[in-house]
């Protein structure tokens, strides 16, 4: 039936029917009052979002393009970096890092296992010279399901005292609490189309004063994702270059939605699909592929035995229209993923593990009674 996809994938994310309506408004000029005012009421919302008072500054980019403005502002050719790599993006940072000339050092984990803290504090605590420029860490991974402790990492990160910590907070901004100023984060990027649910195309870049300080010294070459214009321009209600004026007006209206609900409740509705999610899946007989202790709350990564993954992707999206996420790099074939991140509700994983339920009965997948996950999801949403 038309119009009854879903998608239950890390991103994009459901957009609400609100935020879809007003991205249909008619454009208005960029340089206008009114957009002016647009920019001041996103900027105040996105501040209040990442629980900081610094800027948060607005790119028309992905996720990927705000992570490089992270890295180039702050850094300059030749700088010593350290980074965490348990995942298709952890590993990316690194590549991009080096891209740049950056001298790169892996701490890395087994794909599915988070970071090790103390493995950063081990070389953080040996440079006494204090040569390590920044940490560079995903916070949630994606790829993997496994949620980084970013703040005991961060910790280490002060003590050092000189270095920066730049985090991948791609699909944990608006679905985890990261409260920015509180934990003395320096740079935290993330973009549109996971927890603020609305389409791609806007990335996020928030920058504390420590950063700053580094951006004078900072000759890694840059033009278009300079954050000093657009600091200086959204201190104007304004921006540098032409903004997506429609996404804009998305962004707006989905900043009120997240007010509305409370950053309390979001952090909790989240945290409450996930275990769902996870005792749906135990109960049904499959294995997780990240253990509780290290979940995301964006996504649950599943690496069936019985059923071949890529099989219970195809029968969700012919049978039921349900898109799940496949796995990446190494792990494709091997796992699928199911998203619950952003405008997911307990009602939408409710049909996602009924529909996967049905999808395994076909596919012969016996170590499992029927109506089980549906019954293992109820008991943690009547419990909180």
């Amino acid at each position: 039936m038309d119009g009854k996809h879903m998608l239950m994938i890390p991103g994009p994310t459901p957009v609400p029917e609100g935020v879809l309506l007003a991205q249909a408004k008619h454009p208005i000029g960029h340089r206008s009052s009114e957009f002016g005012e647009l920019i001041s009421e996103v900027n105040s919302n996105l501040k209040w979002l990442h629980q900081t008072e610094s800027d948060v500054l607005t790119l028309t980019a992905s996720g990927t393009g705000a992570m490089e403005a992270a890295i180039i502002n702050f850094l300059s050719p030749g700088d010593r970096v350290l980074c965490g790599c348990n995942g298709k993006f952890g590993d990316r940072w690194a590549e991009m890092s080096e891209a740049f000339g950056l001298q790169v050092e892996r701490v890395s984990a087994e794909w599915g296992q988070s970071l090790d803290p103390d493995a950063f504090g081990a070389l953080l605590d040996a440079d006494t010279n204090r040569t390590i420029k920044a940490v560079i860490v995903t916070h949630s991974e994606t790829s993997t399901g496994v949620l980084n402790d970013l703040e005991a990492i961060n910790r280490y990160v002060k003590n050092h005292g000189r270095c920066l910590i730049i985090v991948d907070a791609v699909t944990s901004v608006g679905a985890i609490d990261i409260p920015i100023d509180e934990w003395e984060l320096d740079v935290v990027a993330s973009g549109s189309q996971k927890g603020y649910m609305i389409p791609p195309g806007l990335g996020f870049v928030a920058v504390g004063p420590k950063a700053w300080d580094a951006y004078k010294t900072a000759t890694i070459p840059k033009f278009y994702f300079d954050l000093a214009p657009y600091r200086k321009s959204a201190a104007k209600d304004s921006t540098p270059f032409t903004p997506p004026i429609n996404l804009m007006y998305g962004l707006q209206a989905a900043l009120q939605m997240m007010r509305a609900e409370g950053l309390s409740n979001i952090f909790a509705r989240h945290e409450r699909v996930t275990r769902a999610a996870r005792e749906a899946v135990k109960a049904m007989g499959l294995p997780l592929f990240a253990p509780d202790e290290a979940a995301s709350r964006a996504v649950t990564a599943v690496e069936p035995a019985t059923v071949e993954a890529e099989r219970v992707r195809s029968v969700m999206k012919k049978q039921f229209d349900i898109a799940l996420a496949g796995g990446q790099n190494q792990l494709k074939g091997r796992i699928f993923r199911i998203g619950h991140l952003g405008f997911v509700s307990d009602r939408d994983l409710l049909t996602c593990i009924a529909a996967l339920e049905a999808t395994l009965h076909e596919l012969g997948h016996e170590n499992m009674t029927p109506g089980v996950g549906v019954a293992a999801a109820t008991r943690v949403f009547s419990m909180s």
